[in-house]
């Protein structure tokens, strides 16, 4: 009977999905956190249940060949880069076998198209958003930083190796001023204080910035002062106040106090320019999107005749790079804010072809559907675009892309286990996976994207 704080020395044997390692003692599982294939370690166990159990390291008695420095020198505290410590190129075989694995294993998929993973030349300062909770330490120093793993406990981080350089002036900038003005970061267990999160962004191909300060309150002391400091900062193009007074983790509240600037800041992905609100959801590695969009524009297969559904259309990202090939492109998105900057994206970019509804994709796409067939007509659809959440498609969403039989659905995933879900369901109804490309928007951490290609049985 394995029990808490037992110690051992055990081989690791394989990758977890959330990218702890795995080895085996008289087949009993322990998932060990930061260690990796090949490892051998001593290991104390941190919680034992009946046929598996999880562990730390207390001692790397023998490294793996794959075994790297983190770059970052509190990779193992935080919560975000759980396999730093594991080569790129280990990495991305890592995440392929997932994709692999869960598409057989979940989703019962046979004879697809397998292509080798996209990674990144520099895997390193990619990301163009980060939030940083800000907190008040132990010591009474404010801290801002990450989220330890599986915890609200804030790693104060000067420099994230994944974010934009930009960040770290933007953080010394703001604890300064909150020093100066006795200003008080958010208390999550009596829920006082003023500054729970900053919010930060960039635009890659426009080098603007974007900076976004989540108070529970409603104005924020000597903002004026700060705005100028910020706007030393080469880049800086918009700022502003979030207002979120709820007691729950959700980051951001409904709304926004503009301090500096137009509400947003603009990027391009390719030749197609986007507005992005700090409400928007837009993709956080634009260097590895750009392939991504492309990957899902060819197995569209567009023409120029066909009707495409783009589902959970975010600011209209997809749908406007499918819009330059298509005849129509609907997009569907539940958030309002971001239909609003989807319609003006179309209009910045002079594409008039797409238009978009506000809504549930699992209640849009099937109200459409039901409309058409008691009116006598016909739910068209030859292409369909998927990009849910990590939770996949809803079943009635499911249901209603079978009844519309398009020629192709495209589906692109940050979740290869719900995506393998969904496949199944699709390959039981008369559609065959055909191709899989997984691409890595996110190094250092267990995620990966996938787009695959389902197309419809012809008998």
């Amino acid at each position: 009977m394995f029990k808490k704080n037992q110690t051992f020395t055990i081989e690791i044997q394989d990758i977890g999905s959330n990218g702890e390692g795995i080895g085996r003692i008289d087949g009993y599982t322990l998932f060990v956190k930061d260690a990796i294939p090949k490892d051998v370690v001593r290991i104390k166990i941190t919680k034992a249940n009946k046929n598996f159990g999880f562990a730390i390291i207390e001692e790397i008695i023998s490294p793996s060949d794959d075994r790297v420095e983190p770059v970052c020198p509190v990779a193992s505290k935080c919560g975000g880069c759980r396999i730093q410590h594991l080569s790129y190129q280990k990495q991305l075989e890592y995440k392929e076998n997932i994709v692999k694995n869960n598409l057989e294993r979940i989703g019962k998929a046979k004879d697809f198209v397998l292509h080798k993973i996209i990674g990144m030349d520099n895997p390193y300062f990619y990301r163009n958003k980060a939030q940083y909770p800000v907190r008040r330490g132990r010591d009474g120093q404010i801290l801002m930083g990450f989220y330890a793993g599986r915890t609200h406990s804030v790693i104060e981080t000067e420099r994230c190796y994944i974010g934009t350089k930009e960040n770290e002036k933007v953080l010394e900038i703001v604890k300064k001023h909150m020093e100066e003005y006795n200003i008080e970061p958010y208390d999550e267990v009596n829920h006082r204080g003023l500054v729970r999160h900053i919010l930060i962004r960039k635009g890659f191909a426009t080098g603007e910035i974007m900076v976004c300060i989540v108070i529970n309150g409603r104005d924020f002391p000597n903002a004026e002062n700060l705005v100028s400091k910020l706007l030393k900062i080469q880049g800086m193009a918009d700022i502003s106040l979030n207002v979120n007074t709820e007691k729950s983790n959700v980051i951001l509240g409904k709304k926004i106090i503009n301090l500096y600037g137009n509400g947003y800041i603009t990027d391009m992905i390719g030749d197609v320019k986007f507005q992005i609100s700090p409400l928007s959801f837009y993709q956080v590695n634009p260097v590895q999107t750009a392939k991504l969009y492309e990957t899902a524009l060819k197995y569209a297969g567009l023409t120029g005749e066909e009707i495409v559904w783009d589902m959970y259309c975010g600011i209209g990202t997809i749908s406007l790079f499918l819009a330059k090939s298509a005849f129509k492109v609907n997009g569907v998105e539940v958030i309002s804010e971001a239909i609003e900057n989807a319609r003006n994206n179309a209009k910045i970019n002079g594409i008039g072809n797409v238009e978009f509804f506000v809504g549930k994709a699992e209640e849009v796409l099937p109200e459409y559907y039901e409309e058409q067939e008691r009116s006598g007509g016909k739910g068209e659809a030859d292409v369909i675009v998927v990009d849910p959440p990590r939770k996949g498609c809803d079943v009635r969403l499911c249901e209603t892309i079978v009844k519309m039989q398009p020629e192709r659905i495209v589906y692109v995933s940050c979740d290869s286990a719900t995506l393998s879900r969904d496949v199944k369901y699709f390959e039981e109804n008369g559609y065959r996976l055909r191709e899989v490309q997984p691409v890595d928007m996110f190094p250092m951490t267990e995620h990966v994207e996938t787009v695959v290609l389902i197309q419809k049985r012809h008998m």
